[in-house]
């Protein structure tokens, strides 16, 4: 189980380790990511069914998922699955929709004659990437195609590995349609990010690729930016929680343990100020583990790239939380405003015990692809 550390005395090599998490894994990677994207490009939807048998050992008949199949997915989800997707739906739409920019801004005139003025255009065709493998999350295609369709994109690609049985999963589908996906492939991996990028018979070329993914779909982002506008070469999914000693040690183990189910390579941090806490959080951490089916993924995140730290200060705590810069932030102290006055660096933040990470990643409308 995971140990509590001093943050005082930490080791400079473990602080970097810390820190540092997973950043040259992408450089390590681009080699054989270049490889598949050259095989995509000249052999386009052969490569990806073979890369797909290769990597997802499937026998893809069709790379493009039916409409009616999209349709029938409702009958195969479980009615409250549903009923949450589209409620997160609701939510991802209202609060994108309040970031649109207006249509055409106010005009200016340097000189006599000379109007100067900005308006915007919706993205022609977007794709989309939503991973699979060890999990999958129907909210990663609302989140990617939400915006997309707020914004008036006329064409959204998803991407997405099938699974062993050849299919796209029913949630995702149900999600899809939910978002206004128009088109649905079953393919993944490094080979999927370079079929959008430079188009298939299957899969068309797209003007920009978002989406999370793999260490391999990163490193392939990177690979094909020069070519297609990306959102982000995003990594494995962070947290860092911020706790003092009126922290709920229970809560914060389960927002620790939420983000370490993601993947192995996940970044999950505690650093708290109190001793009772730490242990607290320690044993909240292993009863928990106990009961949940990802327990083999969250052990390997813990190994590789989990701390509990016990810091002497708040401060501390808070200067360490904010040279690691977290995807996700929670800063569940006494005050959390005034601790969060005090950060510069941070994806997105979760203030106070009642605000849980897995809310914002899925229904309270805020966006969860955010910089790793």
């Amino acid at each position: 189980m995971i140990e509590i550390e001093s943050l005082t005395t930490l080791a400079p090599e473990r602080r970097r380790h810390l820190l540092e998490r997973g950043r040259a894994r992408l450089t390590e990677l681009l080699p054989t990511v270049e490889g598949i994207i050259a095989v995509v490009r000249a052999e386009g939807d052969a490569a990806l069914r073979d890369f797909t048998a290769r990597f997802d050992h499937v026998q893809l008949p069709d790379i493009i998922v039916p409409p009616a199949e999209i349709v029938a997915a409702r009958a195969r989800v479980a009615p409250e699955v549903v009923a949450a997707l589209e409620a997160a739906a609701a939510n991802i739409a209202a609060v994108h929709q309040a970031q649109l920019p207006e249509r055409r801004g106010a005009t200016t005139e340097p000189q006599p004659g000379v109007r100067v003025w900005r308006e915007w255009r919706a993205i022609e065709r977007v794709g989309l990437y939503a991973p699979g493998g060890s999990a999958r999350y129907p909210s990663s295609v609302l989140m990617g195609a939400i915006p997309a369709w707020v914004a008036g994109c006329r064409e959204i690609v998803l991407c997405t590995p099938p699974g062993p049985d050849g299919r796209v999963p029913a949630a995702l589908l149900v999600a899809a349609e939910i978002a206004g996906v128009t088109r649905v492939c079953a393919v993944g991996g490094a080979q999927a990010i370079a079929a959008l990028a430079y188009g298939t018979a299957s899969v068309p070329r797209v003007d920009k690729i978002v989406g999370p993914g793999s260490s391999y779909v990163a490193a392939a982002k990177i690979a094909v930016a020069r070519e297609v506008a990306i959102d982000m070469p995003a990594g494995p999914s962070e947290v860092l929680v911020v706790a003092d000693a009126g922290a709920n040690p229970a809560w914060v183990a389960a927002d620790v343990l939420a983000q370490a189910e993601h993947g192995p390579e996940s970044a999950c941090i505690a650093v708290v100020t109190d001793r009772a806490l730490a242990e607290g959080v320690q044993a909240a951490m292993a009863a928990q583990l106990a009961t949940l089916s990802t327990a083999e993924t969250i052990r390997a995140s813990l190994a590789g790239h989990g701390a509990l730290l016990l810091a002497d200060s708040l401060d501390d705590a808070l200067a360490f939380a904010d040279a690691f810069a977290a995807e996700h932030l929670t800063l569940a102290v006494r005050d959390p405003a005034a601790a969060f006055a005090k950060m510069q660096h941070a994806g997105s933040v979760f203030l106070g015990d009642w605000s849980p990470v897995a809310a914002g990643d899925y229904a309270t409308g805020g966006n969860h692809t955010l910089p790793t």
